[in-house]
């Protein structure tokens, strides 16, 4: 059984959520964007802090709002 993985690498996020390198090193200078940890020189996010931080950022359309 294949376990996944609990932290990713800045470099991993950028490939898997197609943000740049830079845009995340960005957020974190500016104290913004999901938790991130520092392992030494390595920074890691945890994929869960990741994941609920993609969800606190949605754009509303007007597609989808229920107009009533």
């Amino acid at each position: 059984m294949q376990q996944e993985k609990r932290t990713i690498t800045a470099e991993t996020a950028s490939m898997l959520y197609d943000l740049s390198k830079g845009t995340l090193a960005n957020l974190r200078s500016q104290k913004k964007g999901p938790t991130f940890y520092r392992v030494g020189r390595k920074v890691l996010y945890r994929v869960e802090d990741f994941e609920n931080w993609l969800q606190t950022c949605p754009v509303l359309t007007k597609d989808s709002i229920n107009l009533k």
